[in-house]
């Protein structure tokens, strides 16, 4: 960054992949990039957890290659430790019937050391700021520029612009407790708070089950296609080179909205043995029944049930404030999240 450039300063809630890609496409310009995180890694729901020896992606499973500046991006950010996951992902339906698969997919990536490396490589090469374990509770305009509040009353900024990046939800509670410069929103501004909270999600429960023993199928993954078992996937990680000891297993098990709905706050104890008990059903196998050990994770918002209109977020970015999310485009991917941050830093660039 050359010493006669004004810098400009940028504040991106939340360091999910849609702020990350945010970051990493303003790399190289003289922008000054603030990334407040709520929790302690990076990454959002690409997240990865290390137990017992194992590694295991509980979000997002992998990455998958739909184009070719997508799988260009990866090999960029160095092949030593990407995973290529070429066991096939099968179906099953609400009977627990299970068949082999037609998904196309070329190839389902991840890394040894699990799928927050997607992020983690991303943000090492910006130089971005991130705080972490910093939770935003409040937006103000002034003259100066946007200030945030977070939750422990602490103020960030001023910055010139806002980037927002988590769940649609998320996003519109923020944007609703927004103060403008001049008082009060205009009816563009609430209309497109609106939309933003209308956009649906799907809650899941993830639930993973450890056993001491190997579980030999010729698949990666089953996935449940007519969305009426409450399970709504099941993935082998011992699948993903480096993830799981030789002699081991470990299931990822994503169980469908309304179970996960349901049984959202259900004592992890209790919930891993009623998955447990169908998982052995759906796979036949009673050792299934009882896990060596188990974790879990609860998804709030875990994948869109549709898009926006982008063209409904306009009034927001004459404001100085933009949005990004895989919400934007409806498509709950990896890949997804991070070009519409990168596309959302263009749309900011283009503004300057």
């Amino acid at each position: 960054m050359e010493a006669d450039q004004p810098t400009h300063r940028l504040c991106v809630v939340g360091a999910g992949l849609a702020g990350v890609g945010v970051a990493d496409r303003l790399r190289n310009q003289p922008i000054e990039v603030t990334i407040l995180e709520k929790s302690r890694g990076v990454g959002g729901r690409a997240a990865t957890r290390r137990k017992h020896g194992c590694h295991y992606d509980h979000g997002a499973n992998y990455i998958k290659d739909p184009d070719g500046r997508t799988t260009e991006l990866l090999h960029e950010l160095g092949e030593e430790g990407l995973v290529d996951i070429t066991e096939p992902v099968w179906t099953f339906d609400k009977h627990g019937e299970i068949s082999p698969g037609d998904r196309r997919e070329a190839h389902k990536w991840t890394w040894t050391e699990g799928i927050t490396q997607f992020a983690k490589r991303l943000i090492a090469r910006t130089d971005a700021t991130v705080h972490n374990t910093t939770r935003v509770d409040s937006l103000a305009q002034t003259a100066a520029g946007w200030t945030l509040t977070d939750t422990d009353g602490d103020d960030h900024g001023p910055f010139e612009n806002i980037v927002l990046t988590p769940p649609a939800p998320q996003t519109a509670d923020l944007l609703a407790s927004t103060s403008f410069a001049d008082g009060s929103a205009t009816d563009q501004l609430t209309e497109a708070v609106d939309a933003i909270r209308s956009v649906p999600f799907r809650t899941i429960r993830t639930v993973v089950l450890q056993y001491p023993f190997e579980i030999d199928r010729p698949y990666y993954a089953l996935v449940n296609t007519d969305r009426a078992h409450p399970i709504g996937w099941l993935a082998r990680e011992s699948c993903k080179a480096g993830h799981v000891p030789d002699g081991q297993s470990l299931l990822i098990a994503q169980m469908a909205p309304d179970w996960s709905t349901n049984n959202y706050d259900v004592p992890l104890a209790k919930a891993s043995e009623e998955v447990a008990g169908m998982v052995a059903d759906l796979l036949d196998d009673d050792r299934l029944d009882e896990p060596e050990w188990v974790d879990d994770q609860g998804w709030r918002y875990a994948l869109p049930n549709a898009g926006l209109d982008g063209e409904i977020v306009d009034p927001l970015r004459e404001e100085g404030l933009f949005v990004a999310g895989d919400w934007l485009s409806g498509e709950g991917r990896a890949h997804e999240a991070y070009w519409s941050g990168v596309d959302t830093a263009e749309e900011l660039l283009a503004t300057r």
